[in-house]
This record gives C-alpha cells, sequence and structure tokens, in this order.
C-alpha cells in the first residue's frame, strides 16, 4: 500500500468516524449495532442529535483548522493555530468542548490560557486534543519520532493544561507515524510507552495493554486515556476498518470522539480504499466563522496530500 493511501486513511478515516459517532454521543453502549445490526446495509450515517447526516463536529473541524494553519504558514506557528481555534469558538459552532470554551474564551494569551484554566480547576485532560491531531499527525510523520511526539504535545498544549492530554496525543502521532510507514502499531506500543513522561506512563500503560478491555476503564471516556485505550482496543480486536468503527460507536459515551481517533487508526492501518463510499458520499465538514467554508471527501484528500508532502 502507498504511503499517500494510508495518510488519506487516516484524516479521512477519523472525519467519517466523527461523523458517524455524533448522533450516538452520551447514549448506551451497543445503540449503533442495535439500529444497524446488519454490517453494510446502509444508512448508518442517519444524522441525528443535532447533526445532518454526515455532519462531522467540533473534533473535525478543529482538525481542519490546525492542517490550514500549518500549510499556509509553512510549518507549526502556535498563536495563529489558537488565533483559528479562538475565531472558531465566537463564531458558536454546534458542539464545543466546555474546557476548550473556557480557554479560547477566557481573553488570555495562547501561551498562558490553557495552564491558567489547569492551575485554577485542576482538572484538564479531556480528550480534545486528542480529536483534533489526525493531521498534525500525517504532516508531522516525516519529522521523525521526536520532532512529531514534540509538535503533538506544543499543539495540545494549547487548550489542555494536562500533562496527561499532551502525552496522549503524542502517542497518537507516534501510533500514526509508524502505521504510514508500514508497521503495526500495535507491536510497537512498548516502543511508544518508553517515551511517554514517567507521571503518566502507568496510566497509559494500563489502557493500551492487550488485555484491556473499555469494561475495565475508571474514567469515563472522555478523558484522554481511556479514550485512547478504547480505541487502540477497537483496532486490536477487529480486522476491518468497518468493524473498528462498529466497535468504536458501539461503546457508548464520548462516541464521536473515540471514533475519530478509531477511525485515524484504523485509516492508516488499512487505507483509504477500505472506508466505504457509502459513509464517505454524505461527509462534509462545515467551518463555522470561516466564511462558510464547507470541506467535502475531495477537500480532504486534497488537504491530505498537501500535508503528507
Amino acid at each position: 500500500m502507498m504511503r499517500w493511501e494510508r495518510a488519506a486513511g487516516t484524516i479521512v478515516g477519523s472525519a467519517v468516524g466523527d461523523a458517524l459517532g455524533a448522533p450516538f454521543e452520551f447514549g448506551p453502549p451497543g445503540a449503533f449495532s442495535a439500529r444497524f445490526p446488519t454490517p453494510g446495509s446502509g444508512g448508518e450515517m442517519c444524522g441525528g442529535g443535532g447533526w445532518d447526516p454526515g455532519e462531522a463536529t467540533d473534533d473535525t473541524q478543529m482538525a481542519v483548522l490546525v492542517a490550514q494553519s500549518l500549510l499556509e504558514r509553512g510549518g507549526l506557528d502556535l498563536p495563529n493555530i489558537f488565533a483559528r481555534f479562538q475565531r472558531w469558538a465566537a463564531s458558536e459552532p454546534k458542539d464545543i468542548g466546555l474546557q476548550t470554551e473556557d480557554v479560547l474564551t477566557n481573553g488570555m494569551p495562547w501561551d498562558l490560557a490553557a495552564s491558567i484554566h489547569f492551575q485554577v480547576n485542576q482538572r484538564a485532560a479531556g480528550n480534545g486534543s486528542l480529536m483534533r491531531a489526525s493531521t498534525s499527525a500525517v504532516h508531522f510523520a516525516p519529522a521523525g519520532r521526536t520532532a512529531s511526539m514534540d509538535a503533538a504535545r506544543r499543539i495540545a498544549a494549547l487548550t489542555h493544561g494536562d500533562r496527561a492530554a499532551w502525552e496522549g496525543t503524542a502517542i497518537f502521532h507516534e501510533l500514526i507515524r509508524v502505521t504510514l510507514a508500514g508497521a503495526d502499531p500495535l507491536t510497537v506500543l512498548p516502543d511508544i510507552l518508553s517515551l511517554v513522561h514517567p507521571d503518566h506512563r502507568d496510566r497509559y500503560a494500563t489502557v493500551l495493554a492487550p488485555g484491556w478491555h473499555p469494561d475495565r476503564a475508571t474514567e469515563f471516556n472522555g478523558a484522554v486515556w481511556p479514550c485512547l485505550g478504547s480505541a487502540v482496543w477497537a483496532l486490536r480486536t477487529t480486522t476491518s476498518f468497518e468493524d473498528a468503527l462498529r466497535a468504536a460507536v458501539d461503546l457508548g459515551g464520548d462516541t464521536d470522539t473515540v471514533a475519530a481517533v478509531t477511525g485515524g487508526l484504523a485509516g492508516a492501518r488499512y487505507g483509504l480504499d477500505a472506508i466505504p463510499a457509502r459513509w464517505t458520499q454524505p461527509l462534509h465538514v462545515p467551518l463555522p466563522g470561516f466564511g462558510g467554508q464547507v470541506l467535502r471527501l475531495n477537500d480532504l484528500l486534497h488537504l491530505s496530500d498537501r500535508l503528507e508532502a
């Protein structure tokens, strides 16, 4: 499989997972398969809960904003990414995480807003930085392990002051990097864990272990480590892109983000052609605050080509 197919699979797969899971957010386990018991029967991009069929949420919207900044600024410009996030948040998007909204609207400068939020609240380990990492993971993969994981941490820190969020996003970047190179991401997990900050290594080792199941999570999957653990579990226990996404959405809870992270990993592993056309055809990504932009499949493919190049 060509590298570009895996890169496109990462970005499109994450967006597809986001849109597929959005109508089931905060629902019970098994709701997806109860509604669509026969795989491949169609209609899964059903919309609902305020979302149109195939509409991507804040997960993909923020990932696109990161991508556009990387491309237009010729590299990592953290103040520029933060300003784009602020512009987007001010436009009243359909969905925005409570923590992310507070950081982007608290009036603090880009390099203080998240850390001050964390100092005040002492909790900032949501999955909001992990959910948007597909585009940056593809872009920084050619730079190598250290540079990619460092970029992940720095982008995560724009909105999340808790290092747990930085480390989870860095793990995702490295999983994508090795998968784009054709390696099995599951076999390199022990090596990746050795690069995680010691204060957070044990919690990630627990949720990324082969025998772990999301039922054993001690926190809601809106937290970064059970979210990443659930996505890796879905990848480990299935053998196709479609089955991985069904498993992810069926976990319930924060279904759009768990499925977005799963979709990124599964898309990198199985490639663009493994993503069902019935899921990509209705896919669209509105960008509130940016002149009515709505990205569709071809736009995401073009974005992927530029990021990967």
